[in-house]
């Protein structure tokens, strides 16, 4: 199981074991935007879901905070997400992307997520410092395709369910258990859906006047015919 070097604001750097990884997915708080995204998906050739939310379990190895992967053909894309963690010094948050690949997604959404690294930041916060005000926070994204950097994803934590309700969902208990990471859903995107060689997102915290950031760089590998 994957340990993570993280760098928790206010307390230092910290190994902390992830034993579990889980994706959120159709996490929109309002039906109108859940339907933008399945729209998205569905042009691409992904089947509606059958409920919303759903999880998607993971290995939990996929988890990374390395800044490049290295993914089949040029095929995915990475998406913004809030990424909640469970662990001994306690419920932490980063900023990270749920890296798919949307040829596989088209067939199968588990094996499509399974293709793909999940980079996560390696500075995080503690979730009871953002808590009284997460609905204030901003998530973006930030693509670089064909040499050209453009917003590719930008929105408030308004659109998307509660961490601590997608959380109680899945665990069927008030609190994830310790060793879980849950990616908590993703914003719209702006233009086309689709590859890139670079991802950067941030996670802005206007009360308080901070960011999360990560970023990484896509490697594609030659396939064999």
């Amino acid at each position: 199981m994957p340990k993570l070097n993280l760098n928790i604001a206010g307390t230092g750097e910290r190994t902390v074991q992830i034993d579990r990884l889980v994706i959120a997915g159709w996490a929109g708080r309002d039906a109108e935007g859940v339907q933008h995204h399945i729209r998205e998906l569905e042009a691409i050739g992904v089947k509606a879901p059958t409920t919303v939310p759903c999880y998607y379990p993971l290995a939990a190895a996929l988890l990374t905070t390395d800044d490049e992967i290295e993914v089949p053909r040029a095929d995915s894309s990475g998406e913004v997400e809030a990424v909640l963690m469970a662990t001994t010094e306690g419920l932490l948050v980063g900023i990270g992307s749920d890296h798919t690949d949307r040829k596989a997604e088209a067939y199968d959404v588990t094996v499509s997520k399974q293709m793909c690294a999940k980079p996560v930041s390696r500075d995080v916060w503690r979730f009871d410092e953002v808590a009284d005000h997460w609905d204030d926070l901003i998530a973006r994204c930030w693509r670089t395709r064909n040499g050209v950097r453009e917003l590719y994803q930008e929105g408030a934590m308004t659109s998307l369910r509660d961490p601590r309700e997608l959380a109680q969902k899945y665990a069927n208990a008030a609190e994830l258990p310790v060793g879980t990471a849950m990616y908590c859903g993703t914003q719209p995107v702006k233009g086309e859906l689709g590859y890139g060689e670079k991802f950067e997102f941030e996670l802005h915290d206007p009360k308080l006047n901070r960011s999360l950031k990560c970023a990484y760089t896509v490697r594609t590998l030659p396939v064999a015919d």
